[in-house]
């Protein structure tokens, strides 16, 4: 059975993330050989976001917190949350959530969700629908939709 450790993993900044977005990871699936559920280990440094204010149209997400003291952004409030407390941000507008860590130290978390081949991400701070599948990963602007029968 493949087995991790969280506090050995290596963790990764990957891609090119603008400044204010400093949260290393490391994907936890394909080690363990998951096919049904994801997960990422994230450090989120001080002053940083993880990732950009969203929600999932196919994914249920959880977040676990392993040590520090992130924020949680929800379309309800901003929390604060503490070690050992677990958020599950449901699919659709509604789990609209940001993880910030407004803090002077390292935040590290557990990222958790079904795993979705088809899903729809929408950023409602910056007008953003995000279309991923096996074969299309792209951000479009939410206003650039066409008429369904344009183009015949």
């Amino acid at each position: 059975m493949p087995s991790l450790n969280l506090d050995r993993l290596a963790l990764d900044l990957g891609g090119d993330r603008p400044s204010g977005f400093d949260a290393p990871h490391a994907d936890l699936g394909p080690d363990l050989g998951a096919a049904h559920l994801g997960g990422s280990l994230v450090e989120i440094a001080p002053g940083s976001h993880a990732w950009p204010y969203h929600w999932e149209a196919a994914q249920e997400e959880w977040l676990l917190v392993l040590s520090g003291t992130p924020t949680v952004r929800t379309p309800q409030e901003r929390e604060r949350l503490s070690p050992g407390d677990l958020v599950c941000f449901p699919a659709g507008p509604e789990g609209a959530h940001q993880v910030t860590n407004e803090t002077d130290e390292p935040c590290r978390i557990v990222m958790l969700s079904n795993r979705e081949p088809v899903n729809v991400v929408v950023y409602p701070d910056s007008g953003k629908v995000g279309v991923r599948t096996p074969w299309l990963r792209g951000n479009y602007p939410e206003d650039a939709a066409v008429d369904y029968w344009e183009g015949e």
